[in-house]
């Protein structure tokens, strides 16, 4: 009979246990679930809210709005709502007031970083002569994102209102490369080539004709990523420039390239003529020019001095020597792309195509007036007949200046006698 009471007295036991721990449960699963809640509430209240962008307006909503210490802090809202960067909030470019409540804020927050969204053009201008310049010199005047594309007034490039719009990109860039001061400080060497290109049949082109195919700054330099010439990256590397220049010259390109001074190129010969030695490289002129033409002489000499001082002994050298074009210059025979050695087949002083060439200006040639060597050398004694006429001529003149000459020394000595003995 004493069974029956214990086996109730352990289930009291197990049962009071049992419900101990479902409480204990109970405290924590739901005590945890309804604290956690509170927790969260309170780090979300604990953080700032970003301001909106009417509150930032309050100070530098007005155009003219500077600071005690006579800075600049005001924007223009129209301008800045209708640019590319209208629909963004402050906060998005300076991050320093994402996370702050107190205004006005410090004066000075960290510098904008546009690689934030715009990473393939910061890191090609981090590879750019100008991101160097900054990095060598913080107080350089080697300009920044805001430099050429403002601060609050951000356009497409393809906005005439742009700063990098084709038509405007020249005085973008002329606002350093044309400032004696920059170019001083800065020690650009090449001087302001903005004056020089806008003198150029490409600059001529944008300013007075407004084309936007025409070659500006960014075509030659790129966009962001401008280098040194200096630099065998750079688009405007001596090796590198018809390249570039064949990007809108695509066919003189390929005539180029075929020519003897492009397998020269080709061939990394370090004084193979390029296009900036025949057109410089800024001040650009039309080929079809006096001036040009006879520029272009000059630079062919520095080159083929031999052949330049032949040429200056013949009518046509003498003739373009005294500053007229009317005659045939070096471009007129060897044409002005397409020059090969007089060897070649291809050349248009070969064999087989001299008398077409001489048929330009000298229309009723025959073959026998295309035989003319228009580089024949006098001093050359492989062709004895221009040697000896060309000596003979010389020692005739001095002869003749000569014999004249002493014969005006000896008059004028006899008259002056003759004066003394009678006043």
């Amino acid at each position: 009979m004493s069974d029956p009471p214990r086996a109730h007295t352990t289930t009291a036991i197990a049962g009071a246990l049992t419900t101990i721990w479902a409480l204990a449960v109970a405290v924590v699963v739901f005590g945890g679930a309804a604290t956690a809640p509170l927790h969260a509430q309170t780090k979300r209240t604990a953080a700032p809210k970003p301001p909106e962008n009417d509150t930032c307006l309050v100070c530098h909503g007005d155009p003219d709005a500077v600071t005690e210490k006579n800075r600049h802090i005001g924007l223009d809202t129209a301008k800045f709502g209708s640019s590319i960067h209208g629909g963004l909030s402050c906060v998005q470019c300076h991050t320093d007031l994402a996370t702050t409540s107190e205004f006005p804020h410090q004066e000075h927050l960290t510098p904008v970083n546009c690689t934030s969204c715009h990473a393939d053009a910061a890191a090609a201008y981090g590879r750019s002569a100008h991101a160097a310049a900054r990095k060598l010199t913080p107080t350089s005047s080697a300009p920044a994102c805001a430099d050429c594309h403002t601060a609050h007034d951000i356009r497409p490039a393809a906005d005439p209102a742009s700063r990098t719009y084709p038509l405007n990109l020249p005085e973008t860039c002329g606002r350093c490369h044309g400032d004696a001061n920059v170019i001083k400080q800065g020690n650009i060497r090449i001087g302001n080539v903005v004056a020089l290109f806008k003198d150029s049949i490409h600059g001529q082109a944008i300013s007075k004709s407004g084309l936007l195919v025409a070659a500006n700054c960014t075509s030659c330099h790129d966009h962001h990523e401008i280098r040194k010439k200096t630099d065998p990256e750079s688009r405007v590397f001596r090796a590198t420039v018809p390249a570039t220049c064949g990007t809108c010259h695509a066919g003189v390109k390929a005539t180029f390239d075929q020519s003897a001074h492009g397998a020269a190129l080709a061939a990394k010969d370090p004084k193979a003529p390029v296009c900036i030695d025949c057109h410089s490289a800024h001040s650009i002129q039309r080929a079809d020019v006096s001036s040009w033409k006879l520029d272009a002489v000059r630079e062919c000499g520095t080159c083929h001095a031999d052949k330049i001082k032949t040429y200056r002994d013949t009518f046509h050298g003498q003739v373009t020597s005294l500053g007229f074009v009317r005659v045939a210059t070096c471009s007129d025979c060897h044409t002005p792309h397409n020059v090969h050695p007089k060897s070649d087949p291809r050349s248009s002083v070969s064999s087989a195509h001299v008398l077409q060439t001489c048929q330009q200006c000298h229309t009723t040639a025959t073959a026998s007036f295309a035989q003319y060597d228009p580089h024949a050398d006098k001093n050359d004694r492989s062709n004895p007949l221009l040697y000896y006429s060309a000596r003979f001529m010389k020692w005739l003149l001095i002869g003749t200046f000569g014999f004249f000459g002493l014969h005006s020394v000896l008059w004028f000595g006899r008259s002056f006698g003759r004066r003394r003995s009678k006043p």
